[in-house]
């Protein structure tokens, strides 16, 4: 027989799609668990089954062979009406299972026990259940054991959930960090088109880099799967576009970028680097509308080596005879420590035919 409909069914069917669980594939976790609850109970069925509208979807499963079944062949649609574990010693002679199809005829289905899968507020949205082909009782044992297991399961649920809440809320922060930013970066660029003093432009342009680093960060952030580790060539890349479009015409930027996942802060100081050393070469290495190249490679020497290699095409050496800007002392000093917490060792030259930059490091 059918079982009656759940007196706060709205409510379960919502506490249930809320998990997000349904129809995902199958999980070590979940798996363990019915295996555990099969060995401590005996029998060679366990399942996790999720009771929905008009189906159960097993979760994980051992020995029944299914992912799914009808609610007409559903035990665990009548379980889910009890407060407490509910066991059919002979599904043969109980009036909820006797017509049921799974325990009628060859292979049939003879014995059922199954723990409700209770939400905080004590929704049931389906049981963990073990079921054998001869009638049978469960140990006091055994009951308590299905019992924590089910509040195992819960909790493995309860878990996801969680972490999904907080990886929406962190993509939130990024998104708001982001327009944040840029909001701040419209003001600079504000502000700098009615600078005449060329000191302070330069100090106002080296703030718009550092604010638009660490915008394409979170920007970044937003689509990286780990809130904590992001593919470094994907972030320079942003970071090289920012910087290409803000460039004079005739200096472009060429990147050959190998896939590197790496701390997010730890990538913002690589960008910190090509921010600096781009600004330094567009600046000296092309004096009076000069064409040429900026050149931005990061490549890996090993499974334990990272290069970030730098380079540009300009004037050179002789182009450069300047006394450094307080301006540029300071993005020399960012650079030196950027390098410092990569644990990397930098080598900055300038040659007759232009700038070089290298630093290695671990990753």
């Amino acid at each position: 027989m059918l079982a009656d409909t759940h007196v706060r069914q709205p409510e379960r069917l919502a506490a249930l799609r809320a998990y997000d669980i349904l129809d995902t594939p199958r999980e070590r976790d979940f798996d363990d668990l019915v295996d555990l609850a099969a060995q401590l109970c005996g029998t060679p069925i366990a399942l996790i089954s999720l009771v929905g509208e008009d189906r159960q979807w097993f979760k994980a499963e051992t020995g029944l062979g299914a992912s799914e079944t009808g609610l007409d062949r559903s035990i665990c649609s009548h379980a889910i009406l009890s407060d407490d574990l509910l066991e059919i010693a002979d599904t043969a002679a109980d009036p909820r299972t006797l017509d049921n199809p799974l325990c009628i005829g060859n292979g049939a289905l003879r014995f059922y026990a199954g723990a409700p899968l209770l939400t905080e507020n004590g929704l049931p949205i389906g049981t963990l259940c073990v079921l054998d082909d001869h009638p049978r009782h469960l140990t006091g044992e055994q009951r308590n054991a299905l019992r924590v297991l089910a509040r195992q399961v819960m909790k493995q649920l309860e878990l996801r959930q969680a972490l999904r809440e907080r990886e929406t809320l962190r993509r939130e922060v990024d998104h708001r960090v982001k327009n944040s930013l840029q909001t701040v970066a419209s003001l600079v660029r504000l502000y700098a088109r009615g600078l005449s003093d060329p000191a302070a432009a330069e100090v106002l342009a080296a703030v718009q880099r550092r604010i638009d680093s660490v915008g394409a960060l979170h920007e970044e952030l937003q689509t990286a799967t780990d809130a904590r580790t992001l593919d470094a060539a994907a972030y320079l890349r942003r970071i090289c576009s920012l910087l290409d479009t803000g460039g004079p015409e005739g200096v472009t930027l060429s990147t050959h970028l190998a896939h590197c996942p790496m701390p997010a802060e730890k990538a913002a100081a690589l960008a910190m680097i090509v921010s600096e050393f781009t600004a330094n070469s567009i600046k000296h290495g092309f004096p009076d509308g000069r064409h040429g190249t900026i050149s931005v490679a990061l490549e890996r020497l090993g499974d334990a080596r990272m290069r970030l290699a730098l380079n540009d095409d300009g004037v050179g050496a002789q182009g450069r005879s300047h006394e450094p800007s307080r301006a540029e002392g300071l993005g020399r000093a960012l650079v030196d420590a950027a390098a410092t917490q990569l644990d990397g060792t930098l080598e900055h030259t300038i040659e007759d035919d232009g700038a070089r930059l290298v630093l290695d490091f671990p990753g």
